[in-house]
């Protein structure tokens, strides 16, 4: 902030800023939140106790993202027991999975994986933000460590910038322990109302799509068009591969004017997902990138797509996001 532009001020908080929240009741109290506003209209809600995983997304005081009937789930309600993982999906544009397993629950190798892992329901061990000038860098580490077992740290930066709407998800995940350690990692990120309606515009520009079951391939040439909620939707995931290591995903909504683009190098992060789930409440559309797909940990090792860290080793892994003005035909 320049010199001339103090002198208008009597806090920095009026144009942009970073405050810490608890919540107060419900399964979420006690739970701590940075809400993070960039001073140009995009404003996100950080939850440090959910691996500073984003909860709200909002460009222009309107909404992005997609909030689950569960709400607001502290760490302590997790089970992770096969599919119960869904009795505290949050969802928030930003659910990661992982570091153990991605989505069906399994048996790969003796070990019982539940769905999605534990990582989006593991506290980070600390975080913090600050203030860099031309963006706010939230950081934060959680440990998905066990005795007798997996030893996997993800460290993470989130900058979000003061200078346009964007912002970065930096990754870095390490394995502390002594053994060869297999991992997951998919980027769940949830668009929801009013972004995500029948009239939203998605494009993935992949050189293939894949249905993932039968289900989904029945709609296959449908891939790419919401529909209103329907009562009883069943929900259709589409696997997505690039020409190069350019990903890009993105969602535009007319009656907003307002487009979200997610980039990834698709070389590292080589499972994309699509994510249609049109239901009644259960209105969601998942742009997901991952190292995987979510099919099980003992599919993907059976299918040579399973990833490995060698002791000591680390992985870096970068996402960013990018809201702007749409007008048709821009």
């Amino acid at each position: 902030m320049d010199a001339k532009t103090l002198r208008y001020l009597g806090h920095e908080s009026q144009l942009s800023g970073v405050e810490e929240h608890r919540l107060v009741g419900g399964k979420g109290d006690g739970m701590r939140l940075y809400e993070v506003h960039n001073g140009r209209g995009l404003d996100l809600t950080v939850s440090p106790d959910r691996n500073c995983d984003i909860t709200r997304l909002r460009y222009k005081g309107q909404n992005l993202s997609y909030m689950s009937p569960c709400g607001y789930v502290a760490p302590a309600y997790y089970d992770s027991i096969g599919s119960n993982w869904l009795s505290s999906f949050t969802a928030g544009f930003l659910t990661t999975c992982g570091l153990q397993s991605v989505g069906t629950p399994c048996t790969d190798e003796g070990e019982d994986l539940p769905l999605h892992g534990s990582i989006a329901n593991l506290p980070s061990e600390h975080s913090y933000w600050e203030d860099m000038g031309d963006a706010f860098v939230v950081k934060s580490v959680t440990k998905d460590e066990t005795i007798f077992g997996r030893k996997l740290r993800l460290t993470r930066e989130l900058e979000i910038s003061k200078t346009e709407n964007r912002f970065v998800i930096r990754d870095v995940i390490s394995n502390t322990g002594d053994r060869r350690e297999p991992f997951e990692v998919l980027y769940h990120m949830n668009m929801g109302y009013p972004l995500l309606d029948e009239d939203a515009m998605v494009e993935i520009p992949s050189v293939e799509v894949t249905p993932r079951d039968d289900h989904a391939a029945e709609d296959l040439a449908n891939w790419a068009r919401m529909e209103e909620p329907q009562d009883g939707f069943q929900e259709r995931c589409y696997y997505h591969k690039f020409g190069d290591a350019k990903g890009v995903m993105s969602i535009a909504q007319p009656k907003m004017n307002t487009k979200l683009t997610i980039s990834f190098d698709a070389s590292k992060l080589d499972g994309t997902v699509e994510w249609k789930m049109m239901g009644v409440r259960d209105y969601v559309l998942g742009l997901e990138c991952g190292n995987c797909y979510p099919d099980g940990r003992d599919v993907m090792r059976e299918t040579d797509m399973l990833k490995f860290l060698d002791p000591g080793q680390s992985i870096e892994y970068n996402v960013t996001v990018t809201v702007t003005d749409w007008e048709v035909g821009s």
